[in-house]
């Protein structure tokens, strides 16, 4: 199936993506990776009549490192982190290995599929891990949300008419601190979309107490959830076996999936409390491994 027809412009500033939008109202969408959009148009599931491909923002495309936070351009493909492993935050290169394809991670972008804001999507179970933010922009006002207030409802978020999302920063660790991660994916086949995803990103000190947790879910509720509950467990505490089997039964609790044809909900919570449990001993089993080779 064809898509309907569309006018196509190919903007280079900031200022003309907001004229268009100015211009055509709720008839325009963005088009940054297209693994979204474009397989909707073919179905006929979306039927915008301007598509803006904001592609030509070179400013997009680039990763800014301060001291406190890493700040992810619009532009930044799912690739960008499949082929890089920056040791402050290795849950994006965990994550980034999962997504889809080849084909899906070398023109997908991060921002977009937060935008998208699909449920089983894997960035947003990761970056609500990372307690990330994402910066808005329309043409009067910039904007900074948490992602844990990102998220509205499935395929919706806080994005107004006429915003977009410029921009996602993610706080750093000390450079002493030592970060584990991990990302697991349930899926019914490669390639496929998460029948349930965990995302978990623990930072630990020397003495291999829990400084900071993040654990994000995919595909067990209406949006992409972080386990809030699960990661007070752990923050201030030694990651014993005990503790880890009482934060991934707390997770699987704040999980909230349904039954469908991909399993029942049962069968997800359980897998939630074993991709919990299974990320947090991973980070443990590193942590001591690093400790090993400083001593």
């Amino acid at each position: 199936m064809f898509p309907n027809p569309f006018q196509y412009y190919a903007p280079q500033s900031l200022d003309e993506i907001f004229q268009i939008l100015d211009k055509y109202g709720d008839e325009a969408k963005i088009l940054a990776g297209g693994q979204s959009l474009l397989p909707m148009m073919k179905l006929r599931l979306a039927a915008p009549s301007v598509l803006i491909d904001v592609n030509g923002i070179s400013q997009w495309a680039n990763v800014n490192a301060q001291d406190q936070s890493l700040q992810i351009g619009a532009l930044m493909r799912h690739r960008d982190w499949e082929h890089a492993l920056d040791s402050r935050v290795p849950l994006l290169h965990s994550t980034a290995v999962h997504i889809a394809d080849p084909l899906v991670r070398n023109r997908g972008t991060m921002a977009g599929s937060l935008a998208h804001a699909d449920p089983a999507a894997d960035w947003g179970a990761a970056l609500l891990a990372l307690k990330a933010s994402v910066a808005i922009q329309s043409a009067h006002r910039l904007r900074e949300v948490p992602l844990r207030e990102f998220f509205v409802d499935t395929f919706t978020t806080v994005l107004e008419p006429q915003e977009l999302l410029t921009e996602i920063r993610i706080p750093l660790p000390q450079n002493d601190a030592f970060v584990g991660a991990r990302y697991f994916k349930l899926e019914r086949k490669v390639g496929d979309f998460a029948v349930v995803g965990v995302a978990v990103t623990v930072v630990l000190n020397p003495e291999g107490v829990v400084t900071d947790a993040g654990i994000g879910l995919a595909a067990v509720g209406a949006t992409p959830l972080a386990a809030v509950n699960a990661e007070s467990l752990l923050r201030g505490q030694r990651l014993t076996l005990d503790l880890v089997q009482e934060a991934a039964s707390e997770a699987a609790k704040e999980s909230d999936p349904i039954t469908d044809r991909r399993g029942s909900e049962d069968y997800k919570r359980a897998m939630v409390n074993v991709f919990v449990k299974r990320g947090l001993t991973a980070v443990h089993k590193d942590w001591q491994l690093q400790m090993d080779i400083s001593a």
